[in-house]
Parts: C-alpha cells; structure tokens; sequence
C-alpha cells in the first residue's frame, strides 16, 4: 500500500476527458497538462516514464502544429520518454509522423481504456528494461577499470588502450608523474586480462632497500644467507599465472637490472642460495614517473631492459592537462568523504569549481583527493567554497570564444566548464550553454566527452 505510484503525464485541453483519463488510470501517479507550456513544467517537475499526449491543444486545438511542437520538446528535454500520441480518426498521416519523429505509439480518439492501458504498461516496462539495461553497462564498464573517472579524450583513449592490451600478454611500461593513477590503470589492466582470476602483486621498487629488493623479487633459500631461517617465495613466484606490478621500476638498481632482464628473456628464475631453474608464467607491468631514456642516456638504466619492458607504453597526462577532470573527480571525492564522514549533502560552489579548474595540482589526483577530504572534515557550511579547499577565488575569463583558429578548442572548453560547473546534469549544462539537449548532446559526441 505504501509503494510510490508510477507518475504518468497525460496532456489533455478537454477537462472532462481529462478527468475520465485520470480515474481510468489511477494505478499511476497522473499528472494532468492542459497546454504545451504546462506539459513541459510538469515533465521537468515530474520526470515520467511515460507521457499521453493529445495531438490538438491550445490555442489551435484543430491544428497539429503545437502538439508537434511539444513532442519534440519532450523528446528534446526527455529522450528516454515514452510518448503516447492520441489522434483523430481519420489522422493517420500525422500519427506516423510522430511516431517518425520519436513518439513510442499512436491511439485514434474514442479509445478504450483498457486497450490504452495495456500499452502505457508496455511502455513503463520498455522503459524500465532500458534503464537496467543502462545500469549493468555502466556497472560493467565501472568494474573494468574501477575508480577512474574521465571526461579527457586523451584519458578516454588510454582507457581504450588498455581495454586493447588486456586480453594480450605484452608487457606494459606505464610513465607519468606521481598521483595520475598509474597503479589504478595496471589493476585495471589486470582485471580486464584472462589472468583476473589470479593474483595481482605489486612492489615499489623505491620503497625497498636494495640489499632487501632482490631477496623480495626472487625469493630465497634455508640458509642462503645470516637469518635464512627458513625458505622464502619471492613476488615475482608468488605472481605465477597473474600479473607482477613492478611500479618506479626506474629506481631498480643495476645489479638487479640485469637479473631482471634475464628473467624476461628466459622466463625462469633462482632464488637467492638455491641452484634450480623454476619457471615462472607471469605478466609484467611496469610504472615510472622518472624518463627512463634520460636515465639510458645517462648510463642509470639499461637499454636493453627498457626494450624488454616498452613493448606498450603508456603516457599519463598530469591532471593540469586533463580538461574538465579536477572538477569531475572534486564532486565524486566529495560524495565519498561525505558519505565516509556522515556530513550530509555537501556541495560545491562554482566560485570554488573555477578555483579547481584554475589550480595546476602539482600533485596530481593524490593531491586533489587530499585537499578535498580535508575540506570535507573542516568545512562549517553546507557548501564548499574556494577558501575551504585552501584556494584563491579566481575571476572569471573574458574570452567570448569568437576567434576562428580557436574555435572548436573554445567551444569544447565551454562545454567541459559547464559540464563541471553543474556536476554532469545534461538539462542544466544545455540550459547554460544556451541549447538544447540534442545539441549539447551532439558537441558531447564531436569532443569525443562522455
């Protein structure tokens, strides 16, 4: 008894006939419009599954003009909609233009309620299926590469690289400065591969001692050295059949370089102390913020190893270089520590998303997730401004986008700005942008943002 009622628009100018529709449907939340501008106040107010919609309204009830008009507004406002037109009986033509148009079904007048309502059901269940549909796509796409989120085509493309990569055993050398989420791509590498269903180890090479670093990548023997107590695996055997993730592998001493090699090229390995080739099958992935051909030239790393490992490399760009990103990871950084911290529905302010955007992050994403958990725990007010991200308001640009050679950059800057200003709502973005949705939707498509 007290589960929410579907809400159902019917657009209706005939009180009487609007009446009769609202008691013959009274298992839906009817919500009654009489003209055009009032329908599409109702559809934002209400967001139906599912619209009725009389193809004559006001003011020219016996032209077909203005219900055309609101189909496309609906349809415009509300994709997902399904419109149900009702017609005259002998209206054939302009029923089938609608339907050509994006209405989901046509009815000629008198109807019979029960044959309506059947296809009102239909069109709630089509709907539903759909948005489930939606959700396990996006719940797919979400496990693949986990906690990454992007708006930059440059980010979309590695994300499509890996995506690529996965299902092949090359060794991948991922480079970028520190904080860009190096780590988080190599899992995802990992759980996109055929080997997600083993182990994923990861070793930071700078992290390690280099009289300890070799004992922890190929293991030990008894006895092999003072305090050898007992046989010890190391990471690169403990990864067999999975993937080893060997991250600043830039810091690997060369000693260790040189080990490291011929494991590549023999694909067995010796503990320390022992005498016994054991063969290992494991995938390489490697990360570095350091330029490993600087340090070759330098004579810091070896060529050849760098041949062994570059089979695929991938380039990371620094957050200062990612469009549209600092804003998009604020808000998904404050849901979390919101949540995490039981501070209720915090938001943030544009002055402080244009701070965001304008800050260079020299720490990259860390930094980012840092300054954000720390405004969440110290901010007084329902509304995060600039001051509390530890920021400088910063003054809006003059630009007005109108130069030739900068066009298509200046429109998609415009379209990633407001996008973060209003947190990813579509209606609100091409209210802003001053078009409509199909519009916004379309730039959305040609900048390749998603």
């Amino acid at each position: 008894m007290n589960e929410k009622r579907r809400p159902l628009l019917i657009v209706e100018d005939d009180p009487a006939l609007a009446k009769q529709m609202r008691w013959a449907f009274d298992q839906y939340e009817v919500v009654l419009a009489g003209d055009r501008d009032s329908a599409i106040g109702q559809l934002r107010r209400h967001e139906p599954a599912v619209a009725v919609m009389d193809l004559g309204l006001p003011p020219a009830p016996d032209d077909v003009s203005e219900g055309l008009r609101l189909l496309g507004e609906i349809l415009s406002v509300a994709p997902d909609t399904k419109v149900i037109v009702l017609t005259g009986q002998h209206d054939r033509a302009n029923a089938l233009k609608c339907i050509a148009l994006g209405a989901y079904d046509f009815y000629a007048k008198p109807f019979e309620p029960e044959i309506l309502g059947l296809t009102i059901e239909r069109a709630f269940r089509l709907y539903e299926l759909q948005q489930e549909n939606r959700r396990l796509q996006a719940r797919e796409a979400a496990s693949s590469l986990a906690g990454l989120l992007t708006r930059d085509p440059e980010m979309q493309r590695i994300c499509r690289t890996i995506e690529k990569v996965a299902a092949t055993s090359a060794t991948v050398l991922i480079q970028g400065e520190s904080g860009t989420g190096k780590e988080l791509l190599a899992r995802g590498l990992h759980d996109l591969s055929p080997r997600r269903s083993q182990r994923f180890v990861a070793i930071n090479c700078a992290a390690i001692p280099e009289t300890l670093l070799e004992s922890e990548l190929f293991g030990y023997e008894k006895g092999a050295f003072t305090g050898a107590t007992r046989q010890s695996i190391g990471k690169i055997e403990t990864a067999h059949r999975g993937t080893l993730f060997l991250d600043e592998i830039g810091d690997l001493p060369q000693a260790l370089q040189a080990k490291l090699l011929r494991f590549l090229q023999e694909r067995v390995i010796e503990r320390i102390g022992g005498r016994e080739e054991i063969p290992v099958d494991v995938r390489i992935v490697c990360a570095t913020h350091q330029d490993l051909k600087a340090l070759i030239a330098r004579g810091a790393f070896r060529e050849d190893l760098y041949f062994r490992l570059a089979e695929i490399v991938v380039e990371v760009p620094p957050l200062r270089k990612r469009k549209g990103d600092a804003s998009l990871l604020a808000h998904a950084f404050v849901r979390k520590f919101a949540e995490e911290l039981r501070r209720g529905g915090l938001t943030i302010l544009p002055e402080a998303i244009d701070a965001i955007e304008a800050h260079s992050w020299p720490g990259n994403v860390r930094e980012l997730e840092n300054c954000v958990k720390r405004a969440v725990i110290m901010a007084d007010a329902p509304a995060l401004r600039a001051a509390d991200f530890g920021l400088a308001p910063v003054e809006e640009s003059e630009d007005m986008f109108n130069l030739r050679q900068v066009r298509e950059r200046a429109e998609r800057d415009a379209v990633v700005r407001v996008l973060g200003r209003v947190n990813g709502n579509l209606s609100k973005a091409a209210q802003l942008l001053g078009v409509s949705r199909p519009t916004l939707y379309d730039l959305m498509q040609r900048f390749g943002l998603r």
